[in-house]
């Protein structure tokens, strides 16, 4: 093969890589929120993809040097790609009421909604009121699909444990169902509940339990080992 055609299937080769990552955004496993631990995304996502580019461009060209070089390149773009889709995200969640939002980490949106924006006390019916904070969230939501969705619902310690377990479950459930009915994927959401065993606050004051009382929603950049199938 001649040396230009040879630079034109190893520049298609590296446009097919370097697609596939940006768009499944998939190249790194995320711990599970069991844990509590952090999705490490953005920068890692580029570096992985960015060695596997380098190393099938120095494969193919016979030089390594030229794929440390592209794949340094592809890396950066890659990386790039998922933090500013993140950073748009969160800057239109930031315009929804009554939703306190932080970033976690580079590849995931975390959001805090209080039990009495969307729930009577001691109730996992969702209030009317809720409606227009949870509509808001699915259009955000489905605007962006690339991500995974774990709602996880929260209680105090008022009543037993399994109580609080059933109701953080039903809370949860609720959430998420509601936001599948307008529009979300399915396969994107996953929910927990944690009852009252991940307190935010002290449960010793009505300001704590009322901290404690809250539905938390994690957005997270693809990772297709945790899609639901």
């Amino acid at each position: 093969m001649r040396a230009k055609e040879k630079s034109v299937v190893i520049y298609r080769r590296v446009l097919v890589l370097v697609l596939a990552c940006t768009f499944t955004a998939a190249c790194v496993s995320t711990d599970g929120p069991n844990d509590n631990r952090k999705t490490k995304r953005g920068a890692t996502i580029g570096a992985v993809a960015g060695a596997i580019v380098g190393a099938v461009v120095g494969n193919q060209s016979g030089d390594p040097r030229t794929g440390a070089i592209i794949g340094a390149a592809a890396g950066a773009a890659i990386g790039g790609t998922v933090g500013r889709r993140m950073d748009r995200q969160e800057e239109e969640l930031r315009q929804i009421e009554g939703v306190e939002v932080t970033r976690s980490s580079e590849g995931e949106i975390s959001l805090r909604l209080t039990s009495d924006v969307l729930f009577d006390y001691d109730s996992a019916a969702l209030r009317p009121e809720s409606r227009t904070t949870l509509n808001d969230l699915a259009g955000n939501f489905s605007r962006y699909p690339d991500t995974v969705i774990i709602i996880e619902g929260h209680t105090d310690s008022i009543g037993s444990e399994a109580y609080n377990q059933r109701l953080s479950e039903a809370r949860a459930s609720n959430v998420a169902d509601y936001l599948i009915d307008n529009g979300v994927p399915a396969r994107s959401v996953t929910l927990y509940g944690y009852g009252e065993l991940r307190p935010r606050a002290t449960n010793e004051s009505v300001e704590g339990r009322q901290l404690n009382r809250r539905v938390e929603i994690h957005i997270r950049a693809i990772d297709e080992g945790e899609m639901n199938p």
